[in-house]
This record gives C-alpha cells, sequence and structure tokens, in this order.
C-alpha cells in the first residue's frame, strides 16, 4: 500500500519567516506544510516573480558573496559579570571580524568593542584561580590578569615572543610557557623564574665516546690533551656553581637529540610536568606537493600539503614524568595499558595475505600509541595532586584514560575504549571531579556516547542512557551538576540538558527545537544560546534560568531579502531501510502540490560531504547554498532528497562503523532505499532521477554511477575521492586500516577501480588548488575513463579554488553546470 509522505514524516517542518519581528519558536514537532512554490518557471526570459507573487529564485543570487543573506554572530561568550554577551561579527563585503559587547540589561543594541580595548573584552579562555577573584587570558601572545570584581587588567608580558598556556598555580603566581621553556610569574613582587626548559638534545657528558684516532690525538699531542682538561675544569666550575649558588637555574631536562615536544602540562603546584615527544623527522616527502597555477607573482608554485595514507607513516610518542624540583625524568611506559601489546589486526591481515596464498602467524608486540589528539588530554586535578592522560593507538582501536602514579612514576589504567572498528575522533571529552577524586568522561560503549564517571579505586557508572548522543559537557562550579547538549527528542533536535554527576534523571534546560548550541554564563544563571531551525540561519539567544523565563533572542542579523524569498522548509523523513532496522532520516524537498501532478516529478539526490556529518537534522545546515539550489529546484517542480546515509554523525555507534572495511556499500544501498522512497511517496518518475554531491558526497555519486549504473540518469561529482589510498592518514586508516595492512578495503572502496561501469552522464567539478583531497584524484580518474573510452562524462577545473570555494563566480559556474546537467538529462 503506498504510504503518504506526511504520515512518514517524523520531525518539525519550519515555513521561511518573512516577518521583521522576533520570530516565534515553534516548539510543536509536528509537520508544518512546506512553503508555497510555483509547479513551472519560465525562463526565457527571467521572471523576478511568479504568478502566485513569489520571487523567482534565481542561481544569480543564491550563489552571490552570502553576505545578503545576513551575517550571524560568531564566536560568542559570555563577560564576566555574566550580565554582557560578546561577539564577532563579519564586515559587509569584507573578511575582517568586528568584536560586538551586549549588555543584557541596557536597551542599547550591541557595541563595538574599540581596538584599543580588545586586550581587555578578549578573555573568552580566560583561566579563573581558586578563589574566584582574578582570571589569567592570552592577548596577541601577552600575559594578562583580570580583577573580576574593578575589571582592572594588568598586563604581565609585553615581548615580541609568544606566550601561551596561561595558567594560575596553587600559590596564586601565573605560568607561563614561551617555546618550551615555562615560567612562574609572581603577581606579589613580579620576579619571574624559570620553572623548566624542554631541550631537544643529549645530555651534556665529559665521558664522550672517542674515535680510535681521535683518541690518538689525545694521547700524543700535548696541546689537544691541555684543551680537554681546561674544558672539563671549566664545566665542572659551571656544575658546583649552579649547585651551590640559588640564583643560577637548573631546569634543564633533556629530551634527546632529533626530537620534538607534542605535548607538556604543567601540574598546578609548578612542581611536575607531563611530556610527550616524538620524532622530529620531516613531515612531507619531496613529491607532498600540490601545483598552484595561478600565484600572485606569475609563477608556479608548489605547495606543500599533507601525505596519502599509502605512505604509512608509523607514528608514536614518548610519555615523560618530569620532576621540576628534583630534575628527574622519568619515562612512562605503556605497558601497563591493557591490550598495549595485542594483534588486533590479526582478521584482517589474515584476510589480505590469504588472498595472496600466504600464511599470517599473528604475535604480540608493542603498538605504537600517542596522546590522543584532541582538545586539552592531560588533564590534571585543581590541587595537582592527581593527572590523567587520554591516549589512543596509532592502529585506531583503543582509546585509554590513564592516571600517573606519582609515587611510583607508572601509569595506571582507569578505562579502555576498544573498538573492533575505530575509535570516534569526536566524543573524546574528560575530567575530573577534584571533591571525590573522581574522573568524568563521554564513551561510545554502549552504543551511543554517553556520559559516565569512575572513581580512581572504583568501577566505571554510567550516567545517562539511551538513544541520543551526549556532548559538549560543563561541569558545575560547586561539582555536583554536568550541562551538556544532546538529541533525546530526535535525532535532528539538539537541546540542552543537566544531570546530576551522583546520577539521576536528565533535565531539559530548553525546548527550542531545531539546533542549539550553549555557553553557560560564569554565575550559572542563564545559557547562552546559539539557535537556528531548518529554514533560518543562527541567531543568539539568552536563557534566565533563576527565573525560568522564555528564551530572549538578543541578535537579528538576518537579513529582510532572506526572509522574503520563497525557500522551501523540508521535511525531514524516515526513510525505511531494507538493511537494517533503523531508517535513514532525510531531508525531502516537495514542489506545490506534488501528489496532484499529472506527470510524475523529476527528482534530485544529494549527498552530503565529511561521511561522519549530520545534515537532516532541524537545524540551519552548513551546506546553505545547497539549501537555496534545493528549493530553486522543487519551485521548478523537482523532487529533492538530502540523506543522512549509514555513516553520517547522529546516529551512534553501528550507523558511523557501518562502512569499516567497505566505504561506499552501505551508502549506496541507502540511497537505493531513498530511490524506492521518491517513487512509491512522493510521485517520482524512476527514470528522471538524478544525483550529485562533494568531497565525500562526490565519491559517493561515482560510487552510485559506477556500481548502480541503471539507477541515476546523470550525476555530479564535485571535488571527489576517486581513490582513498591517495586521501590522508588521519580519517583514511580510521575506516579502512592502511594500505600495507589491508588492500582488500582499499580495492573495494574506490571508484577508480569500478570506473568501468559508468553509462549515464558524469559531470567532474575539480578544483585545482584542493589541499583537501587533491585535484590529483580528479586527474587519475579522467585518465582511467580516458583509456576506458568512455564517452559520456565532462570535466570543469576551477584553477584558483580550495576544497571549500570561495569566490563567488565559482560558486555560480559550478551550479550552473550541474543544473544544465539535471535540465538535459531529467
Amino acid at each position: 500500500m503506498k504510504k503518504q509522505l506526511l504520515s512518514i514524516a517524523v520531525a518539525l517542518s519550519l515555513s521561511a519567516c518573512a516577518s521583521t519581528s522576533a520570530p516565534n519558536i515553534n516548539t510543536d514537532t509536528a509537520n508544518v506544510p512546506v512553503a508555497s512554490v510555483a509547479t513551472t518557471v519560465e525562463t526565457q526570459p527571467t521572471p523576478a516573480y511568479l504568478a502566485n507573487g513569489d520571487k523567482v529564485i534565481t542561481l544569480e543570487k543564491i550563489m552571490s558573496d552570502p553576505d545578503w543573506m545576513g551575517r550571524s554572530a560568531e564566536s560568542w561568550y559570555w563577560g564576566d559579570d555574566s550580565n554582557t554577551v560578546f561577539y564577532q561579527q563579519k564586515r559587509e563585503g569584507n573578511p575582517i571580524r568586528d568584536l560586538y559587547q551586549q549588555s543584557l540589561s541596557q536597551q542599547a543594541g550591541a557595541q563595538t568593542v574599540k581596538l584599543a580595548n580588545m586586550h581587555i573584552a578578549s578573555d573568552r579562555f580566560a583561566q579563573v584561580n581558586k578563589a574566584g577573584t582574578h582570571e589569567v587570558y592570552i592577548f596577541s601572545g601577552n600575559v594578562f590578569v583580570k580583577a573580576l570584581a574593578s575589571q582592572q587588567v594588568q598586563q604581565l608580558t609585553y615581548t615580541s615572543v609568544t606566550e601561551r598556556d596561561a595558567m594560575f598555580l596553587t600559590n596564586g603566581d601565573v605560568a607561563y610557557r614561551v617555546g618550551d621553556k615555562f615560567f612562574q610569574h609572581s603577581l606579589r613582587d613580579n620576579r619571574i623564574v624559570e620553572l623548566a626548559s624542554l631541550v631537544m638534545s643529549e645530555a651534556p657528558s665529559s665521558d664522550e665516546s672517542l674515535s680510535y684516532i681521535a683518541q690518538e690525538q689525545h694521547e700524543l699531542i700535548d696541546y689537544i690533551a691541555l684543551q680537554k682538561r681546561n674544558d672539563n675544569l671549566r664545566a665542572e666550575q659551571a656544575d658546583k656553581l649552579k649547585a651551590q649558588n640559588s640564583s643560577i637555574t637548573t631546569t634543564e631536562f633533556y629530551l634527546g637529540k632529533g626530537n620534538r615536544v607534542v605535548h607538556a602540562s604543567l601540574s598546578p603546584k609548578g612542581d611536575k610536568m607531563v611530556v610527550s615527544i616524538t620524532k622530529a623527522g620531516p613531515t612531507r616527502d619531496e613529491s607532498d606537493i600540490m601545483p598552484n597555477y595561478i600565484a600572485s607573482d606569475g609563477h608556479i608554485k608548489a605547495e606543500k600539503v599533507r601525505h596519502r595514507v599509502a605512505d604509512n607513516r608509523k607514528y608514536q610518542e614518548q610519555l615523560f614524568l618530569l620532576d621540576l624540583k628534583s630534575g628527574q625524568k622519568f619515562p612512562l611506559s605503556y605497558d601497563q595499558l591493557p591490550g598495549f601489546d595485542e594483534d588486533v589486526l590479526a582478521s584482517v591481515r589474515q584476510e589480505n595475505y590469504q588472498r595472496e596464498g600466504k600464511t599470517y602467524e599473528s604475535k604480540k608486540s608493542p603498538r605504537n600509541i600517542h596522546v590522543m589528539r584532541t582538545w586539552d588530554p592531560i588533564k590534571w586535578q585543581a590541587d595537582g595532586n592527581q593527572v590523567a592522560v587520554m591516549l589512543e593507538a596509532w592502529d585506531n582501536k583503543d582509546r585509554w584514560i590513564a592516571t600517573v602514579d606519582l609515587l611510583q612514576n607508572k601509569l595506571t589504567n582507569q578505562h579502555r575504549l576498544h573498538d573492533e572498528a575505530w575509535i570516534n575522533y569526536t566524543f573524546n571529552e574528560f575530567g575530573w571531579l577534584n571533591k571525590s577524586n573522581t574522573l568524568y568522561f563521554l564513551s561510545e560503549q554502549s552504543g551511543y556516547s554517553h556520559l559516565y564517571t569512575k572513581s580512581l579505586k572504583g568501577k566505571v557508572k554510567q550516567i545517562t542512557s539511551g538513544q541520543y548522543e551526549v556532548s559538549d559537557l560543563t561541569l558545575s562550579q560547586d561539582e555536583s551538576e554536568i550541562y551538556f547538549k544532546a538529541n533525546v527528542k530526535h535525532p535532528g533536535i539538539y537541546e540542552i540538558y543537566k544531570v546530576a554527576t551522583a546520577g539521576g534523571e536528565i533535565q531539559a534546560l530548553t525546548d527550542m527545537g531545531g539546533m542549539n548550541d550553549y555557553a553557560l554564563s560564569p554565575d550559572e544563571s542563564k545559557l547562552l544560546i546559539e539557535h537556528s531551525t531548518v529554514t533560518m540561519p543562527p541567531e543568539l539567544y539568552v536563557i534566565d534560568m533563576a527565573n525560568n523565563a522564555q528564551p530572549q533572542q538578543i541578535t537579528y542579523t538576518v537579513s529582510d531579502e532572506f526572509k522574503s524569498m520563497p525557500f522551501v522548509a523540508p521535511s525531514v523523513v524516515a526513510v525505511p531501510s531494507s538493511h537494517q532496522d533503523e531508517p535513514i532520516y532525510s531531508r525531502v524537498y516537495l514542489p506545490k502540490n506534488f501528489n496532484q501532478a499529472q506527470e510524475k516529478h523529476r527528482a534530485v539526490m544529494f549527498s552530503h560531504g565529511a561521511g561522519y556529518l549530520q545534515n537532516s537534522h532541524l537545524g540551519w545546515s552548513g551546506y546553505f547554498r545547497e539549501y537555496m539550489f534545493h528549493s530553486m529546484l522543487a519551485q521548478q517542480g523537482y523532487v529533492v532528497i538530502d540523506m543522512d546515509y549509514r555513516a553520517s554523525r547522529g546516529y551512534g555507534r553501528d550507523w558511523r562503523t557501518a562502512i569499516y572495511r567497505h566505504m561506499g556499500k552501505p551508502e549506496v544501498q541507502d540511497m537505493l532505499d531513498g530511490v524506492e522512497w521518491l517513487v512509491e511517496n512522493a510521485n517520482v518518475d524512476r527514470n528522471r532521477i538524478g544525483t550529485y554531491g562533494g568531497s565525500y558526497g562526490g565519491f559517493l555519486t561515482l560510487m552510485a554511477l559506477f556500481n548502480e549504473p541503471e539507477t541515476f540518469q546523470s550525476g555530479s561529482a564535485l571535488r571527489l575521492v576517486s581513490d582513498w589510498a591517495y586521501y590522508n592518514h588521519g580519517y583514511t586508516s580510521n575506516i579502512l586500516n592502511t594500505p600495507e595492512d589491508d588492500k582488500i578495503a582499499y580495492e573495494r572502496s574506490s571508484p577508480i577501480y569500478f570506473a568501468e561501469g559508468l553509462n549515464k552522464p558524469l559531470l567532474i567539478n575539480a578544483p585545482m588548488v584542493d589541499d583537501n583531497v587533491f585535484f590529483q584524484d580528479s586527474v587519475r580518474l579522467v585518465q582511467r575513463l580516458i583509456e576506458l573510452e568512455k564517452e559520456n562524462f565532462e570535466t570543469a577545473i576551477y584553477p584558483v579554488e580550495p576544497h571549500g570555494f570561495v569566490q563567488p563566480s565559482s560558486w555560480l559556474d559550478e551550479y550552473r553546470r550541474i543544473y544544465k546537467l539535471f535540465e538535459n538529462t531529467l
């Protein structure tokens, strides 16, 4: 039986607001009809308005400089008084951002912060001292301290070097870092003491080994022997002076020639430090270049770019605990971590060996391990008595949270997260509940990102649970509650919640629908919310939790022109899957009276980029040009579907890892289910469906056209990936391991191996200075298609564009070609 669209739609559909007043926040989860659109468009000449009064959506408008839409607030944060909000805003027609200050208690609008006062207001990432009276922060490479009560600012450094990592020590002094040197700055007498100097060389030694001829020289030539004796005397005297005179610093820690510091975290006591180092060798080969044909000097430039996963450059870090008082250095061995020597790729290697007629013998061997590549992966307790480090394996299969035993100078494992596919690069927030000697952290071990706690001597306790994802943790000052963002109500609706650190029911703090991000005010009485819907770009709101107030909108940045446009409000639909129980959430754009047309509709399927990205949510999309393009297509009678295929974000671990070792198969299966849904529910002609997408979406366009050649009548692949062996290590090795270990995964996941299947028109749009997906991917695919004697493909190149296009002229040219492709083939 044919399903009706609105009976399947499960999420909000909000109409574009044409009012200049503050928009209402719709918290009703029922569907709202899509915006009125015309079913036919007269294209020669293009009128400004349709017969029903709607404006005609044109490519020239929607691909122009997006400043016409309005310029949303960026990088927003609270002022110290919890009654002032700061945010940046781009200048119209100009890349410069200005900083604005808006008081919540005054009727006057936001005021521009003068450049002369920027050092006072730029304390977004400040650290407050234990007493709560002062904060320390970095502005333009210098250290500042602000008294919170008086707002008086003291500049501690005024140098041409770059100070960073400013922090308060437990004794009230300030510490900061300059290069690999760490300093303590007294606020009482302005005395500066060097705490540590991390030196990338071997420790000096008088017992250096000599070659035979050097030793012979010292024995036979008295002058050489005398010089050596004098050098030793001077060195001995210098060592005695350092040992007996307290005014001379002795803070050097020698970490080995040819190394570099990756992480260095100072204890709040200023007495210890955790440091990780790795080899300082070249990170690029001579071949890691990208030609730039249109440079300012008229010459071709070889821009340096990242290396490829096929280069298989193994990576590890050594971890040390430094005692700054005694000058001792203690290596922290990873052999305390469970699974540190497991052959986690044994089954993968065995399968690949077997294909080549070989036998693989699994052996235990220490794995390459390093500090997690996440924000602040080394966390000290506030009193400096404990420290925790988040570590990960280079093979992407394990994440550990370990504490450092400061008495025995060794690691103690607190939590291991193992994933047969790969550890997520996000959902790695963690920290301390200082009062109870307990860690809190996020983990996907239940299948979704949730909050857990663990006392150092106890067991792991799960605090949140359910089929939703928790992120963006904020610990309350008294450590009794944690605030977070989650999609509890619906996979595409993100609200703000809090929960007791001891456990219990979660409490919803917002009910605004759409997409919401937040910042908790310093006094914890208010929330600053960035709120958006499917049809409305982000605006800032404030919620006064102390008075149970409704959200108050404080920015009005969206232009009247944008609000007046007849953009379509897509429905978010749960498309049934033929391969798993969970549906495929998808945005669907419908023309007016879609189910009453005598002729079946044409349709376009869009595939978002990144793979691990969510686009079928109820907030404003980063694909705003595509949103407007899809509205234009709907205005002309197309149906458009935009699917969160398997691999997308927001739907849990199993959805994320469904593509492990076979990218392009589950996603295309989901695309085929989307086609069936369009035919059955949206009055679409099965033989008039096209597809397009960029980056990962370009990859999926290729996989669909090459492997399901009769499904789509045409496709456009933008900034495409044709061979995963040429992409970067960090992303690709998560999903496909490395080519050295798993050739099978790379060959069945790379479109270039299936190019022979192309028999429908393909448009390739390729930026030439793309340092993300290299232009080489398009060049190699084009050569392969030429050698296969394919005739139904075209290529457009964009000489000055990176991965994300910048110039409006390039956006317009690209989408004119996409539109022409669909008009000619559908």
